[in-house]
């Protein structure tokens, strides 16, 4: 494995770290900065909206860039945002910080990509990405839980420190090893992207995902206060549970994309859904049980992301049907909304507790999980239809 993609890898890890492991210090940054639990759940889904608008709009403005600059930017971008968060003063200035965090990590995850292929041969460019990718995961068996930790006995300050540090890390990776003549060709202009918007199959794929995301993370965000007030663990012992969690995801992703590939994407996103509710729904039953509450939550992480590989498979799928010349642009504004609908997850979680209470999240998550199952099931009776007309 050539080193500069390892440097590719601590990035992604450590923005990975940085996007989730807010989600275990939800009840702390209320406490410290004297706001409600739904104005510290914006915290995730601002960040989030930061990652959409990102995401497309600033890859397509800084197309021409080269790309080792671009990515020392970004890396740049990524620790002055974490630094500004550990200063923060206040709640605003913290809003701020996670925002500008989000655009570096929205742009980083749409080049990484390019950047990966290009430093090994044409033959290993998928294993080169999965290797990147695999920065993610580790984040969330790791880097998250050990994050929540820090955060527990530190202050949360103390985390976003940590997590700077990882940027500094990869970026003086980047600027050692990674080369200064990696090629590229420019993305679809802005005109291209909404071009793609304008499909309607495209558009089911993006509102199944982002409703798919935003169901789970309508509880997801509240995780913590749930496990705190709810199951009776203490503040320390919510990093040991978002430990198993993250170890469950990394099991569930290599069984998403197993079934995937054997089932196809539908069958396996439609099984991977109905999991998904049927979890969420438990968790409103067995919350008040701690043993039973963490047998849920490792089963909750085990579909939670599941559904990734099954997603992103179909959106390219779609788009070769219905948008060939933009099949990368499609699959790039499905992360966009994977990251719309953790937005709108935690900001509907943060009125439901307001209104609500705690424990309305986990079943109101599930209903909007089963409509993103509702529009599976629909794709799929679409594309039978469509095998049989051009069959006749």
């Amino acid at each position: 494995m050539p080193i500069a993609l390892l440097a590719l890898t601590i990035s992604a890890f450590a923005i990975g770290t940085t996007e989730f492991v807010i989600v275990g210090l939800i009840p702390t940054i209320a406490a410290d900065l004297k706001v409600s639990l739904p104005s510290a759940g914006l915290l995730v889904s601002l960040y989030a909206l930061g990652v959409a608008v990102g995401a497309p709009l600033l890859t397509a403005l800084t197309g021409r860039l080269p790309r080792k600059q671009l990515l020392l930017a970004l890396m740049a971008l990524f620790t002055v945002g974490n630094l500004l968060a550990w200063q923060a003063p206040g709640y605003a200035s913290l809003i701020v910080a996670r925002v500008l965090t989000g655009l570096a990590h929205g742009v980083f995850f749409s080049i990484g990509s390019t950047i990966a292929t290009g430093l090994v041969p044409k033959d290993k460019a998928a294993s080169a990405i999965a290797t990147m990718f695999t920065g993610l995961t580790v984040a969330l068996v790791s880097g998250v839980p050990l994050g929540t930790f820090i955060g527990q006995h530190f202050g949360w300050r103390e985390t976003f420190l940590a997590v700077s540090a990882l940027g500094v890390i990869a970026f003086v990776g980047s600027l050692l090893f990674v080369p200064a003549t990696i090629r590229h060709s420019p993305p679809a202009s802005l005109l291209q992207q909404l071009d793609v918007l304008r499909q309607p199959r495209l558009l089911m794929v993006y509102a199944k995902t982002a409703l798919g995301y935003g169901g789970s993370f309508v509880a997801f965000t509240f995780l913590a206060p749930i496990l705190q007030q709810v199951s009776g663990f203490s503040a320390g012992a919510v990093s040991l549970v978002m430990l198993v969690y993250g170890v469950s995801v990394a099991i569930g992703n290599i069984w998403g994309g197993k079934l995937a590939d054997r089932h196809g994407p539908i069958h396996a996103l439609q099984r991977i859904f109905l999991l998904l509710a049927g979890v969420l729904l438990l968790l409103t039953f067995t919350a008040p049980h701690p043993w039973l509450a963490l047998a849920t939550v490792l089963l909750w992480g085990a579909v939670a992301f599941g559904n990734v590989p099954g997603l992103q498979l179909y959106v390219v799928q779609q788009a070769e049907r219905h948008a060939p010349h933009a099949v990368d642009v499609a699959s790039g504004l499905n992360i966009a909304a994977f990251n719309l609908g953790i937005a709108g997850g935690a900001w509907g979680g943060g009125l439901i507790v307001e209104h609500a209470g705690l424990m309305t999240t986990p079943w109101v998550g599930a209903l909007v999980v089963l409509l993103a199952l509702a529009i599976t099931h629909w794709s799929g009776r679409l594309d039978r239809r469509a095998t049989a007309v051009a069959a006749s």
